[in-house]
């Protein structure tokens, strides 16, 4: 006979999930243990809102499904930011929620009701029988499905006991959707007839095989690639690639899309960020969706017309109905020379505003997209900083970038950048937050020092929430802006080698740890200018 907590546990392990990220409590002991016991890795951390987006960031990263494991009720309560993240990035995500259910009990709460509050989908173990099979089938709907899972597990269940039996194993992917014909027909007849056509990719694209599907495509199409911001280094070694459509376009970039005859999002919401809310679509412009999805199409904007099917069929469906077709499209010498000269944001002339006792944030990234190695994995938190990590360091695919954001909330940046340096441990992992949103998840330096993670940490510092300093302009900013904090010696408590940064000067540290055995992680208290303002944020408010 076994608990039904080993059941769950193993069962998990059996179907594909080897990282857990949580807080283990009394209830969640056993099945955290199970899991272990399998051969699943446990990641401690020291909030359970931090280990839900450590497990989010891994699972984007690695392309494959976590686990978060949580005491029931305040645990629970304690992850829903970052359940919310993952609920509406749509990561393949299970969270093991104890439950107690007698009322009476200081635990309990609608743990259901919670789930369903923040996107989640909530599943429940209802019988000590059927344990392994209702926990595969939640593995199933977070993989399959791309949901993320609060998989409810009754205190009473989970401490009974089985019988011992043969425990399932991964379930078989279902076929991807097939595109109807005449909605082929009618995306290569656009395709076709487009003389400036732009692809934007987006997290439904975010593999190798759709990749290469859309380079294929827009090869013979004479398309120019970009992505949102979530595929960020999708086609980071395409010569024709714009980098991010949206917020963080260049203005070449941004230019280049506007300009389009037709704009086909794939597995792209083309939402208000994307499309910097509709003025990166001309006038007369084609708009085209393709999501596997049907509810997804139309969500954000008014389209042309949209495609229901897997990114990289159709895509190969197009390319097969355009058979001999071919058209330079958008490409051409001139443009050659306009994008190899002027694409990048480190092309884009600014005035430095660094004045000795802070740094312009976009000298401060400038200097450490050179001195950083281009094998990196960059995670970025939200505010008003956010842009220049976002446009100025460079990564070398989607894999190196990965960012949070769905939910708008700051402080997940640090977890973010746990969850992706265990997915990539062959790449530096870096950090990049704002003041606000460091000092939030600083309990999880101690888990980046524990890990022994080489992370560089860059807190973009400007004693404030940026955000709010430039959009209130005018107004009494007494309740967001705070006394000078020497974050650099929040750092050296938990163990970072730590140092301060008011000029590129002051970057001499972090060329000596990068060199050296990068033993303990870094953190960078950088001191930014505060008077920059974020376009990028400027329309944010209120949505």
């Amino acid at each position: 006979m076994v608990r039904v907590a080993e059941v769950v546990g193993r069962t998990l392990v059996a179907c594909g999930v080897d990282h857990v990220f949580g807080v283990v409590g009394s209830g969640n002991f056993h099945v955290t243990g199970a899991m272990i016991d399998a051969g699943a890795r446990f990641v401690a951390a020291r909030h359970e809102g931090g280990a839900a987006t450590m497990a989010d960031g891994y699972a984007r990263t690695a392309g494959a499904p976590a686990a978060l494991t949580v005491h029931q009720g305040c645990g629970l309560t304690n992850a829903l930011t970052g359940i919310a993240e993952a609920a509406k990035s749509r990561t393949p995500l299970v969270v093991l929620a104890p439950e107690a259910v007698t009322l009476t009990s200081n635990f309990h709460v609608d743990q259901e009701a919670l789930a369903y509050a923040v996107g989640a989908v909530p599943l429940r173990i209802t019988d000590p029988a059927t344990a392994a099979e209702e926990t595969a089938a939640a593995v199933a709907m977070a993989c399959h499905e791309r949901r993320t899972v609060v998989l409810n597990l009754p205190l009473v269940v989970l401490d009974a006991e089985v019988e011992e039996t043969p425990l399932p194993g991964p379930s078989v992917p279902p076929p991807a959707r097939a595109v109807a014909q005449g909605d082929l027909e009618r995306l290569t007849a656009a395709v076709r007839a487009a003389r400036r056509p732009v692809f934007v990719a987006g997290r439904g694209a975010r593999s190798g095989p759709a990749r290469d599907a859309l380079v294929a495509l827009a090869d013979t199409s004479g398309a120019l690639l970009a992505t949102s911001a979530v595929a960020k280094g999708l086609f980071h070694d395409q010569p024709w690639s714009l980098d991010v459509s949206g917020g963080f376009s260049s203005p070449l970039a941004a230019e280049l899309i506007a300009g389009a005859d037709l704009v086909v999002g794939w597995g792209c919401a083309l939402n208000m960020w994307t499309m910097r809310h509709g003025r990166l679509i001309g006038p007369g412009a084609t708009v085209v969706q393709v999501d596997d999805t049907p509810e997804a199409l139309g969500m954000h904007r008014e389209l042309s017309f949209g495609v229901v099917g897997d990114v990289a069929a159709t895509a190969r469906g197009v390319e097969r109905l355009l058979g001999s077709h071919r058209s330079e499209g958008y490409r051409s010498a001139e443009l050659r020379e306009r994008l190899d000269t002027g694409l990048r944001w480190r092309d884009v002339p600014y005035t430095d505003t660094s004045d000795g006792e802070r740094i312009d944030p976009r000298t401060l990234t400038s200097a450490l997209d050179d001195l950083l190695p281009r094998e990196r994995v960059v995670a970025v938190d939200s505010g008003n900083f956010m842009g220049y990590p976002a446009m100025y360091l460079e990564v070398p695919d989607e894999q190196g970038f990965c960012f949070t954001q769905a939910f708008q909330s700051i402080g997940l940046g640090l977890a973010t950048a746990i969850g992706a340096a265990l997915a990539r441990p062959d790449r530096l992992p870096v950090a990049a937050l704002g003041d606000g949103g460091a000092l939030m998840g600083a309990a999880e330096l101690d888990t980046v020092r524990r890990l022994g993670l080489p992370m560089v940490v860059v807190v973009y510092n400007d004693d404030a929430y940026g955000a709010e300093v430039h959009h209130f302009t005018g107004e009494d900013h007494a309740t967001v802006t705070f006394p000078p904090t020497d974050i650099a010696a929040v750092g050296a408590g938990y163990g970072f080698e730590a140092v301060t940064v008011r000029g590129v000067q002051d970057l001499a540290p972090v060329r000596a740890w990068l060199e050296g055995p990068r033993d303990r992680p870094l953190l960078i208290d950088a001191k930014v200018v505060a008077d920059e303002p974020a376009w990028w944020l400027a329309e944010a408010f209120g949505h």
